[in-house]
Formats: C-alpha cells, structure tokens, sequence
C-alpha cells in the first residue's frame, strides 16, 4: 500500500515529501564500501516519488565510481537524505532513519544487498 511520508535531515534544514508504493517493505541495507559506512537502511520510492518541500540549496550531492549512484545530503548536518540508485536509476533509495516517526530498530532484520559484487562493477 502507497504511503506519503516525512523525510528531515537532523538539523531540519532539509525536508522531502516522499511517495512510498510499498510503504516500508523495501528496507534494506547495502554493504558495498560507501553504504557500510554510511549505515543507514534505505526504503524505495519511485522516481518522480520525492518532492524537496524545503532545503534545496543546503542538499550537496557525492559520486564516485561508475557515477551512477547520486547521494544527497544536508549540507549544514551531514546527514544524508536519499539517493538515486546505482542497481536501478529509476528509484530512490530514502533515509529509513530520516523518516519521521520511524525507528529503523523496530524493523530489524533488515535484508542486506550484495553491493560488494554489483553488476555494474563487471
């Protein structure tokens, strides 16, 4: 079931209105070098599924690698928003734990992706 949800970073500085279709069911975490140490499990949302409500000027975005993955960020608090994803740039992955109201804990476990071996890479 489709759910529009709250996304802040921690200073408040950055807000999203994000469409979620599969509410949070797609939770996931990655351990490719960038997502291990980043540590957030992220949600899907669709591309055209986000709409920036505030903050646009304070979101800074990195790349690397075969520049397909674009990670966004607050500028001001560091903590990172969303990103469009490597494995399939029609969707957004979203900050499960920048979502009001949620607690990535109470979801445990959370599936891990192989980012380490992505297809992408070969």
């Amino acid at each position: 079931m489709s759910e529009t949800v709250k996304v802040t970073c921690h200073c408040g500085a950055v807000e999203l209105r994000v469409t979620l279709p599969d509410d949070l069911t797609t939770a996931r975490r990655c351990d490719c070098s960038f997502c291990r140490r980043r540590g957030a499990p992220a949600v899907t949302a669709p591309m055209g599924g986000i709409e920036i409500v505030k903050g646009k000027e304070n979101l800074t975005q990195y790349q690397w690698g075969t520049m397909t993955a674009q990670h966004y960020f607050c500028s001001v608090c560091g903590i990172y928003t969303h990103h469009r994803r490597r494995s399939n740039p029609n969707e957004f992955g979203v900050n499960m734990g920048a979502i009001e109201g949620v607690n990535p804990r109470e979801h445990d476990p959370i599936k891990w992706n192989d980012g380490v071996n992505h297809p992408s890479d070969r």
